[in-house]
């Protein structure tokens, strides 16, 4: 949303240069490298790029024609008998628009357009680095689940072996062992869930980032901290004020009525600049049928055209007004969207900055748990399974605060 303050946060976190160049090795890549690297290769920037200069062509073509239009010609033919057109042996002519109304707003109207083009750009900038940053914490966060996880299921697997022995050893019953296994499936199932939204998240990455998908890796310590959001601060005003969306609609919104004006003032009188200047030739006897012949002649001056009428340019004026008109309704509507998704996302911080600190809670909670649950084994007043469920107790609560602090930062990235 704000532009200026994404690519701050987002592409210059970390101070130092990094090395854009891809290694022939697969290394960590930096978040700061993975957002550079999806700016450079991101195929909605180069599309977004080649939709800016197409316009400002456009709109340098708009300018133009009140730059004189040169044509240089010539024509060599056998004549015979009265002339039927001018002997010359080079012509060169010129025009150009000298009083045009119409002219004036097609101008303008192209470049708004050349405008909403460029916030168009920025928008897709901000998307680019947005869905980079966000996939890469997500991944950072879902290789720290799976490490998690897989020292779940080496303890799982180890209470197998210890619950197989009480059970042959008489102590347990043999449903006991069941448990263990299913304990064990499951923990199985959790790790190619991430593994699969894992692989899914490189891909992605590699198509943003143009590096090769089993090769990404994250580095947690790169992503930079966020800023604090404020719930007392006037956001909405804010991404109003900078919002690349909503600046990209108003400019559409203004070339489509200054369109409108341009059809409309086609009814209006017309001034065109002319000249022409042409080499008359002698070989064909033309100077015998005029009584004075020159070989230069010229002529400059204007061409005024003045519409009289015509009811179809009108009507048709009318038509784009009706939908410069909806234009604008459509900007209104994209200001009010704007104004209520962000004061949605910064209330939805605060209810995500409490779930963070609830999940921290319980984590802390249960490692004391944990540390208690170790003294009680030591003294005689627990058993295995009581520490193993204890471990897998505190295990899930850290997955738990991954994925809270995750949707932390994912609604303050979107809020930047």
């Amino acid at each position: 949303m704000f532009e200026n303050t994404r690519v701050s946060l987002l592409l210059c976190a970390l101070g130092a240069p990094l090395l854009i160049a891809t290694k022939s090795f697969a290394e960590p890549v930096p978040f700061k490298r993975a957002i550079e690297l999806a700016i450079r290769n991101s195929t909605a920037m180069s599309s977004a790029s080649a939709d800016v200069s197409r316009l400002q062509s456009l709109y340098q073509e708009s300018r133009d024609a009140y730059i004189p239009q040169v044509y240089f010609g010539s024509g060599l033919a056998y004549s015979f008998g009265f002339p039927l057109g001018e002997p010359s042996i080079f012509k060169v002519s010129s025009t150009s628009l000298l009083l045009n109304y119409a002219q004036r707003e097609f101008i303008k109207a192209a470049r708004s357009d050349m405008r909403a083009a460029t916030a168009s750009k920025e928008d897709k900038k901000n998307q680019v680095i947005l869905e980079t940053a966000l996939s890469y914490s997500e991944l950072d966060k879902n290789q720290a689940s799976i490490n998690i996880l897989r020292q779940q299921e080496d303890a799982a697997h180890k209470f197998e072996t210890i619950e197989q022995q009480r059970i042959q050893a008489g102590v347990d019953p043999a449903i006991e062992l069941t448990r263990a296994k299913l304990n064990t499936a499951r923990i199985r199932l959790k790790i190619a869930e991430l593994l699969a939204a894992a692989d899914t998240l490189r891909l992605r990455l590699s198509q943003l980032t143009g590096l090769p998908a089993k090769d990404f890796e994250t580095i947690g310590e790169s992503i930079p901290r966020l800023p604090e959001v404020s719930q007392e601060e006037d956001l909405p005003a804010r991404a109003l004020a900078f919002s690349p969306v909503l600046k990209s609609a108003q400019e559409l919104a203004a070339a489509k009525l200054f369109q409108a004006r341009g059809e409309h003032k086609q009814l209006y009188p017309a001034v065109d600049l002319v000249g022409q200047y042409a080499r008359f030739s002698k070989y064909n006897n033309y100077d015998q049928y005029y009584k004075t012949f020159k070989r230069n002649n010229g002529a400059i001056g204007v061409e005024i055209r003045v519409p009289f009428l015509n009811k179809g340019q009108r009507d048709h004026s009318e038509a784009l007004y009706a939908e410069a008109q909806r234009a604008r309704k459509d900007a209104d509507a994209a200001k009010e969207q704007v104004s209520t998704e962000t004061l949605k996302l910064q209330r939805t911080v605060a209810q995500l900055s409490a779930a963070r600190d609830v999940a921290k809670l319980e984590y802390q909670l249960s490692q004391n748990n944990t540390q208690a649950m170790q003294a009680k084994i030591e003294a005689g007043q627990a058993t295995l399974r009581d520490q193993q469920q204890a471990q897998l107790d505190e295990n899930d609560k850290y997955s738990a605060l991954l994925d809270a602090t995750y949707e932390l930062d994912k609604a303050q990235m979107q809020l930047l």
